[in-house]
């Protein structure tokens, strides 16, 4: 299902946080906004799936201004991990995974055969099966994002938004969840599942993302394939970095490294 973000400004307390972004995320891709700390990624998202509203422009999903759908309607259509979210649940992680159903039931509804074969095929994709019964308190950070996306996934969304999916999580399970999303977004969803994602690691950005929206200054100021946005000239530009583009012996993705620009002279 399509995500259009149209010419999208938000302001707060007299500040303009974002100004007329413009971006698009097509069914069976995986699209990153990508920018420095404070250039408008999380405002962006957070209109996305409903928790602010713009000052202006709109966001559409399949077509329909998300603002405008029912609270119901609109989890059935997109599931949203924020960057900042509560996990001291006091349940287990069966419990927590369920919680993704609520959108599908009716009103004090029990739950059914269906909502426990799609919480049980939410944590396997996750490969968190074997948590089901244990207190979602006593996981690991990795174990506990992966239980999150899997409350997610139960939601069976046709989008799914991801604001930093990886922050506190070691390489491996970076990887590990980045490879997830990639796969559902290819997976078994008619169509693919859109996922739009913020991501803070340039070359995790550049591995696993079909397309990257640059933003800087709450503008959108470069988009497309990883390799023909992450220049040499926009990383310095937008990052304040000197870049050096290689190419992963395997997969071929272009990554890259980094050092200090060199710091100008001042005046004599």
């Amino acid at each position: 299902m399509r995500v259009d973000v149209e010419a999208l400004s938000v302001e707060v307390a007299g500040a303009r946080l974002v100004r007329e972004v413009t971006l698009t995320a097509s069914s069976g891709r995986l699209v990153g906004l990508v920018g420095p700390n404070g250039s408008g990624k999380s405002t962006v998202l957070r209109c996305v799936y409903r928790a602010l509203r713009p000052s202006g422009g709109t966001v559409r999903v399949g077509g329909d201004d998300v603002h405008g759908l029912t609270a119901r309607e609109g989890a059935r259509r997109l599931a949203a991990l924020p960057q900042e979210v509560a996990t001291e649940f006091g349940f287990t992680v069966a419990e927590v995974v369920a919680m993704g159903r609520l959108p599908h039931q009716r009103a004090a509804a029990r739950t059914s055969a269906a909502d426990r074969d799609a919480c049980a095929r939410a944590l396997g994709r996750v490969g968190a099966a074997h948590l089901a019964d244990r207190s979602f308190l006593t996981l690991s950070g990795g174990e506990k994002q992966r239980v999150l996306i899997a409350r997610a996934l139960a939601q069976e969304p046709r989008v799914l938004v991801l604001d930093e999916p990886t922050n506190h999580l070691d390489i491996a399970q970076q990887l590990e969840v980045l490879a997830l999303v990639r796969g559902r977004a290819t997976g078994d969803v008619p169509g693919g599942l859109t996922v739009l994602t913020a991501l803070h690691d340039l070359n995790l950005a550049a591995a696993y993302c079909d397309e990257l929206y640059v933003i800087a200054g709450g503008t959108i100021v470069a988009s497309g394939a990883p390799d023909d946005v992450l220049t040499r000239g926009l990383l310095a530009e937008v990052f304040g970095v000197r870049a050096h583009p290689v190419t992963h012996p395997e997969t071929g993705a272009v990554q890259l490294l980094f050092d200090r620009l060199p710091s100008r002279p001042g005046p004599t």
